[in-house]
């Protein structure tokens, strides 16, 4: 059956909010998540605690020489050299390395033929480690590093449960998060990335959002003291404007708020149409921020567990009482990266990350662009939420060029009903939906995540469950910014161009068949159409970005020990008719007498091009794509080194839907999820408006086949 229904969201310039996130009950969301039928879930398991890392191999480095290094030309390894043979190779290598560095060191084990273990008694691996790197014929020393099996966290939240077990749900537990299978095919494989990092310390991820509640016992310990951009009293709900505190006092608001045509605050009722209604609090930020920095493997367990729960998060305060303006969100922006923003005091611990779950109708404007750029130049990366207008056209900031825009996915792995989509979208993660139809049954997949009892102001901590569920591109962006923060965590020189190319060159392909349920046919996703629904659909890199995160391969494609060979693309997001230009870099010196060379490989034109238009064995290669599409290309380097680049290759701009405000007046960045206009929780009226033309549609096609 084509769904055609007309979207005709709210009209109202001054906000920008849209907000499918912290849903009430009263919302019956299950419609625009695109439902099928109930599937068992994975038994519940006993989880471990994850043990404390063991040191590196007391006094052992794995060297690893230069192609074509003096030294291993003058002790190579035979072909099919036998075990004494190896065995005299390596020992005549630590023995000329030796003199080199004025350490006496002894051979281990060969891994490769051009690296291998040393030992050296009396000093540190750490010590050891940056005394071979300067010589002259390494290319890298890393302390001979141990790992343990990889254990899921104790936090009783994290695992799968047999039914009942949470009287409230999820019994799927914090399914985005594990390894993917048959039923949760869009999860997000952490423990992968878990095997390697849990995240550092010194790198931080700042949260775009509503404030949040320092108070919660699974974020406490990890945010950071942020800042309060909301300049506006009443929109902040705080009494005063920007200050350094970033609590989250509650953004509800009163009937007599949200039914005032002359009040700043009018249609915030939850179903936007500017009833006599009032709106509890979302709690917004507290959901996105635990999502990527809660604490896992407490004592005693409790809780969830954040993706990168080992880095830290700065709450930016830039959303208030139903939306938040430009203006604030553009200066929360700069400070979070480290610019310095007037009458404000210099943000002492600048982001790596921006997430930013949130988002306002229409293209990617001047001056969000000119934010982004300054940022991204300063090696801050931006993560954004798709936004939340069920198919519609990508909001901004996610459409801005070079932020790293997210869709959101059912468990199965298809586009879920409310998420946007397009050609500016990088890359897609979990947004949760809820699969059964019944008014008042447990959601199944929802994103679990903390938040706060207050209907109003605060209240107890809390963590949204199976009645309160959480579901929007607002918590798929989180998860992405937390792979982000754990790639830099391992590779802190990452650019964002290369952590965005990184991501996409690792996501797993979007599944292809499975979402259908007895009498649904699923379609295969298609273009924005202004005002017109698309729902549930088989994803394509056209309009979906370049597949499924996986933190696992992202995290180990940027873990090698080797020096980070990375492709760059100018421009970085070209559209149909550029030329776009590939540059390696990363190359280590050769020496005179190795003549390095390359062979450029398109591996997806993606309907975009059919060949390079350049030569291909050069440190660099030309494309001209003539239509929109992903392309990705390798190079690979005569010395066994290989690298990828992805790029999105966008058309021409959509037309805009008839009753968009114009840009100059949308008047907000909006609220969280990335949504389209007006009111927070729950997308407000459009969530109920969508859903009222869902089930009319529905209810005329089943009399239809009963006809």
């Amino acid at each position: 059956m084509g769904l055609r229904p007309k979207l005709h969201a709210m009209k109202s310039a001054r906000f920008a909010a849209l907000l499918l996130a912290a849903l009430t009950p009263a919302l019956d969301l299950p419609a625009l998540a695109q439902m099928a039928p109930n599937t068992a879930t994975s038994a519940a398991r006993a989880p471990a605690a994850l043990r404390a890392p063991l040191p590196p191999m007391a006094g052992e480095v794995i060297v690893g020489f230069k192609p074509g290094a003096d030294l291993l030309r003058k002790h190579a390894l035979a072909a099919r050299s036998d075990a004494a043979g190896v065995k005299q190779v390596l020992a005549d290598r630590a023995a000329s390395l030796s003199q080199r560095v004025g350490s006496s060191l002894r051979a281990g084990s060969a891994v490769g033929a051009d690296a291998m273990v040393m030992h050296a008694d009396g000093v540190d691996a750490d010590t050891l480690a940056r005394q071979l790197r300067a010589a002259p014929d390494v290319a890298y020393a890393e302390p001979n590093g141990r790992k343990r099996i990889v254990a899921a966290p104790n936090d009783p939240l994290y695992p799968a449960t047999a039914p009942g077990v949470r009287p409230s749900g999820p019994d799927s537990g914090q399914w985005y998060l594990r390894t993917p299978d048959n039923t949760i095919k869009s999860a997000i494989n952490i423990e992968g990335a878990w095997a390697r990092t849990t995240g550092s310390g010194s790198v931080v991820v700042a949260v775009l959002d509503t404030g949040t509640r320092y108070d919660h016992p699974d974020l406490s310990r990890r945010l950071l003291r942020g800042y309060d951009f909301v300049n506006d009293p009443a929109v902040g709900n705080d009494g005063d404007g920007r200050d350094a505190d970033a609590n989250d006092p509650g953004d509800w608001t009163t009937p007599a708020e949200n039914s005032d045509p002359a009040g700043k605050f009018y249609k915030c009722d939850p179903a936007g149409t500017g009833q006599a209604e009032a709106s509890r609090s979302s709690w917004h930020g507290t959901s996105t921020a635990s999502l990527i920095g809660a604490a896992a493997n407490t004592v005693p367990a409790a809780g969830m567990a954040g993706a990168a729960n080992g880095v830290r998060v700065l709450p930016v305060r830039v959303l208030g009482k139903c939306f938040g303006s430009d203006g604030d969100i553009l200066a929360g922006m700069l400070w979070a990266a480290g610019i310095s923003q007037p009458g404000v005091p210099d943000n002492p611990t600048p982001a790596n990350v921006l997430n930013m779950s949130l988002g306002g109708t229409g293209i990617c404007k001047p001056n969000y662009q000119a934010v982004v750029d300054q940022i991204i130049a300063r090696g801050v990366s931006i993560v954004a939420a798709a936004g939340n207008t069920a198919g519609g056209q990508v909001n901004e900031p996610a459409n801005c060029r070079g932020v790293v825009g997210v869709l959101a996915l059912r468990h199965a792995g298809t586009k879920v009903g409310f998420s946007d989509l397009g050609t500016e979208i990088s890359i897609a993660a979990p947004g949760g939906n809820c699969i059964n139809t019944a008014a008042n049954t447990p959601c199944v997949y929802p994103i679990l995540a903390a938040g706060n009892a207050g209907e109003q102001g605060p209240a107890a901590p809390n963590w949204t469950d199976s009645f309160r569920p959480s579901v929007g591109t607002s918590f798929s962006s989180p998860l992405v910014a937390s792979v982000a923060a754990l790639m830099l965590s391992r590779q802190p020189a990452l650019t964002p161009a290369q952590l965005r190319s990184t991501l996409q060159s690792t996501a797993r392909p979007f599944p292809t068949s499975g979402a259908e349920t007895p009498g649904e046919t699923v379609p295969v996703c298609r273009a924005p159409n202004a005002g017109v629904a698309q729902l549930q659909c088989y994803c394509t890199t056209a309009f979906c970005g370049a597949g499924m995160l996986d933190a696992s391969a992202a995290v180990a494609a940027v873990s090698t020990a080797a020096p980070y060979l990375t492709i760059t693309a100018d421009p970085v997001t070209p559209t149909t008719g550029d030329a776009v230009t590939f540059t390696i870099t990363g190359l280590q010196a050769q020496p005179a007498s190795a003549a390095l060379l390359y062979s450029w490989t398109l591996v997806d034109g993606g309907g975009a091009v059919n060949g390079f238009g350049s030569a291909t064995n050069a440190s660099t290669a030309t494309l001209t794509p003539t239509g929109a599409g992903l392309l990705r290309v390798r190079l690979s380097l005569s010395d066994g080194s290989t690298a990828e680049q992805t790029v999105l290759v966008a058309a021409a701009p959509l037309p805009q839907p008839p009753n968009t405000p114009p840009a100059a007046d949308s008047g907000g960045g909006g609220g969280g999820g990335g949504g389209s206009s007006a009111a927070w929780v729950a997308g407000v009226g459009l969530a109920a408006a969508v859903l009222k033309l869902l089930q009319l549609l529905q209810l005329r096609a089943v009399r239809r086949r009963r006809a």
